[in-house]
């Protein structure tokens, strides 16, 4: 009787923290269906990542090299899931390594091939070229300046959260200030921004306090009070009790965009009475498990939208571990396990923000969620960069 000869590399050791390994076999990888068109139950956006140029200077401090081509093309892979691209936010490095110049280059060309692919986009608008403010005109007049921007490439305006209006509130009348001066200058409805210390420590107290129920109600009267300037808020403070209890008090017809990467999938199902809707810098790491599912929500199939979201929470909570703000790391290098760029490069040198052994348990909880599209190829890089890393045995 002939043998069948073992396929070679269906298991892969990983390093685990103390110096140990443990062995994972590598899960057959699943035919994702694309969904390119939007979905009926709920607005989707993955907040999306930039593609380092492997030949750029892209050490601490330099300016941004992006690799455009690698850039666009993922892009196109979060339309073909039916997701609409959030860009140039924190995902993309904003404020970590991505200046106001490859910010601009950045949301053109998205613009661009989100109308090519009949795709939606929101992009965001802040104050991170004017490091030198000293006035809340300063910042009114900084924010002007990008709004007219990104509404300039026909993309969505995402009213990004301000380190500069943080540094210079004296209180929640400067934020309303600001802000009802921008709502009033909009063309279009925008997308309110309020990230969370946890993504961003230059933004505690946002709202002007650090209380959050107080900062929520300051947040609210600015919300009702410009209910038809506002498609939605975008709120990333990983509470899901502090987001159920938001949306449930936001005017009519304003969506909430959940950013909570720990809690999405029942934020996202609902409690039958309201829902959340999506802007998820997870949902660019796992973007046919999130198709999947809310075209299971579109069929009416809760019990398929769980099942599909399941093993992906897993993966998200440790991308997003603390400190937080270091999620970009896992999303690049996901990425490039996936075959979506050429290197684990980013922009800022931040590739080196996670240990090997963050990496490998990314690589163990991605591959245990079905995301590898080549699993093998993706072993082999893995232990490329365990080697450069040290990490033999």
């Amino acid at each position: 009787m002939t043998q069948v000869a073992p396929r070679i590399g269906r298991r892969i050791d990983l390093p685990v923290a103390g110096g140990g390994w443990r062995t994972v076999e590598l899960a057959e990888p699943r035919q994702w269906a694309e969904h390119p068109g939007p979905y009926r139950s709920r607005v989707a956006f993955a907040a999306a990542h930039v593609a380092a140029d492997p030949w750029g200077e892209n050490v601490p401090g330099a300016p941004a090299a992006v690799d455009w081509d690698a850039t666009l093309a993922f892009r196109r892979h979060l339309f073909s899931y039916g997701l609409g691209v959030a860009e140039a936010m924190d995902t993309a490095q904003r404020n970590m390594g991505l200046d106001w110049v490859a910010v601009q280059e950045l949301v053109r060309r998205s613009a661009e091939q989100a109308r090519t692919d009949g795709a939606r986009i929101a992009a965001g608008a802040g104050t991170d070229h004017r490091t030198d403010l000293t006035s809340i005109d300063g910042v009114i007049a900084a924010y002007s300046e990008q709004v007219e921007f990104v509404e300039g490439t026909g993309a969505q305006v995402i009213l990004m959260a301000s380190r500069q209006l943080a540094a210079l509130a004296s209180g929640p009348d400067d934020y309303l200030r600001v802000y009802d001066e921008l709502l009033r200058q909009v063309r279009e409805p925008v997308i309110l921004h309020w990230l969370g210390e946890a993504f961003d420590p230059q933004l505690r107290g946002y709202w002007g306090s650090t209380d959050i129920p107080a900062a929520t109600a300051t947040f609210l009267q600015l919300v009702e009070s410009h209910a038809a300037k506002v498609d939605g808020v975008k709120v990333s403070l990983l509470s899901a009790e502090h987001e159920i209890g938001l949306r449930a008090a936001l005017p009519a017809g304003v969506r909430l965009y959940t950013g909570d990467d720990f809690n999405y999938p029942e934020l996202i199902r609902g409690d039958g009475t309201h829902h959340s809707d999506a802007l998820l810098g997870a949902f660019s790491a796992i973007a046919p498990a999130a198709s999947a599912a809310l075209a299971a929500l579109d069929d009416g199939d809760v019990h398929r939208y769980d099942a599909e979201l399941a093993p992906t929470l897993a993966l998200s909570r440790h991308v997003f571990a603390a400190p937080t703000f270091y999620y970009k790391t896992g999303i690049a290098f996901l990425a490039w396990l996936c075959g979506h760029q050429p290197g684990f490069t980013m922009v800022g040198g931040l590739q080196s923000a996670r240990s090997i052994v963050h990496l490998a348990e990314a690589f163990a909880l991605a591959n245990d969620a079905r995301l590898v599209p080549d699993p093998e190829r993706a072993a082999e890089k893995f232990r490329g960069l365990l080697a450069v890393a040290g990490a033999t045995r």
